[in-house]
């Protein structure tokens, strides 16, 4: 019987020790893993069987510009960074800013494509890329927006900044406005087209920042591909000595070479090196590639490519409609009605990349609690989440579909009369 024990008690204990290494070797891979994939881009850390792979391609990019980042423009998503929020000149890829703005004010209703802009002597003065606008010479917000975009065209900029605000210092505070509203933490804009900026002098973006404003633009506004991604154009000066035509060409040569290119805008000045945003969709993936501080102008188109190829090549569109959300209606107190109609007004999008793919992301639907009316149409009172892995990746608003007013006493005596009718 004593020897029994001491058999079983061995055996126990040779459990335990299993038991305990197991644990050990689990927890060291976790920490190990965790910490090849800290310099890894952001979805590949979810493929730990291929980290060191991951690692030679992260390497195999070679990016050498000072700054780099490739997010996609659905979900805001970093897909690579390099530097991602250091200070450094943006040059003409300031005039994303300004094509934000100049965008925004036409949906607004404060300009039309149609409306005449007159070049003040500071705008025709311009030095740098521009298409010699002279003072006095009007052009219509449409020509305009084409000489900034193909062209980057600092006279063209600094008019229409005038034409909007009124001055080009007060366009730069609308600027930095929106740099605000937009997140953009390591920006200051000094100017509207990033002619003689520098650093000393309050004028600086990072690359994460213009990828924020190149995905408002894009995704706000998709019509500025129409202008981004024309190679060649012409527009016509109309001035006291007469007409005469003149050439644009884009300084975005991708245009040219990469399939599904949508824009956006090059930026180079000696301080600033070799700058560009561009931005590309195919397969209902739509990526903004930004390189800053190129060392030489070729470098920026390539390396741009190779990111915006990077994130084609490992990620797929994920996408959930309105309608595949079913929503039943919510108690209501106080109301003249006892529910209200939840409704979803916009589709989920993510991309789904490296290992992500053999996964679905899942849902899970919140209200708040104790709805009580009165609530307006579009009122948020609940959230579609996203997670993936057990991890949060987005959510959705549920707003009310339509507005709930607060009983008075007339309506609570008509339904007490109506009850007794009833019965």
């Amino acid at each position: 019987m004593q020897l029994f024990r001491s058999i079983l008690s061995r055996r126990m204990l040779a459990l335990i020790l299993c038991a305990v290494l197991i644990y050990v070797n689990a927890f060291t891979s976790v920490k190990v893993f965790a910490k090849v994939c800290t310099n890894q881009p952001a979805f590949r850390c979810t493929a730990n069987k291929q980290a060191e792979a991951d690692q030679a391609h992260n390497n195999d990019l070679a990016i050498t510009a000072k700054a780099a980042v490739l997010i996609d423009n659905a979900s805001g998503r970093i897909l690579y960074a390099k530097n991602k929020n250091k200070k450094l000149i943006p040059a003409s890829i300031t005039k994303i800013m300004t094509l934000l703005l100049i965008f925004e004010s036409i949906e607004q209703g404060k300009c039309k494509l149609e409306d005449k802009v007159t070049v003040s002597e500071y705008a025709a003065s311009m030095g740098g890329s521009q298409v010699f606008l002279e003072p006095g010479e009007t052009q219509d917000v449409n020509t305009m927006i084409k000489c900034i975009s193909i062209a980057s065209a600092n006279d063209a900029a600094v008019a229409m900044a005038e034409h909007l605000a009124g001055s080009e210092q007060s366009f730069v505070k609308r600027m930095n406005k929106k740099a605000k509203a937009l997140g953009m933490k390591h920006t200051h804009f000094k100017n509207c087209n990033g002619l003689d900026d520098s650093i000393e002098s309050g004028h600086y973006s990072s690359a994460y920042d213009v990828a924020l404003m190149s995905q408002s633009l894009v995704s706000k506004y998709p019509d500025i591909s129409k202008y981004s991604t024309v190679w060649m154009d012409t527009i016509t000066h109309v001035t006291k000595k007469g007409k005469k035509k003149f050439g644009l060409t884009n300084t975005n040569k991708l245009i040219r070479t990469y399939q599904g290119i949508t824009g956006l805008k090059t930026g180079s000045t000696s301080k600033a090196k070799y700058c560009l945003s561009a931005t590309a969709q195919r397969d209902g993936i739509s990526l903004t590639a930004v390189i800053m501080a190129a060392p030489d102008p070729k470098i920026r188109f390539v390396q741009a490519a190779a990111l915006l190829d990077y994130g084609f090549a490992n990620c797929t569109a994920f996408q959930e409609n309105p309608d595949d959300i079913t929503l039943p209606p919510q108690k209501i107190s106080g109301g003249i009605t006892p529910e209200i109609i939840p409704r979803v007004e916009k589709p989920f999008q993510y991309v789904l990349c490296g290992d992500e793919q053999s996964y679905k992301p899942k849902r899970k639907i919140f209200y708040r609690k104790h709805l009580q009316a009165p609530i307006k149409e579009g009122t948020i009172i609940g959230s579609v989440q996203y997670t993936l892995n057990d991890q949060e990746i987005g959510s959705l608003p549920i707003v009310a579909a339509q507005s709930i007013k607060k009983a008075c006493y007339s309506d609570i005596f008509l339904k007490l009369l109506q009850a007794i009718i009833g019965k």
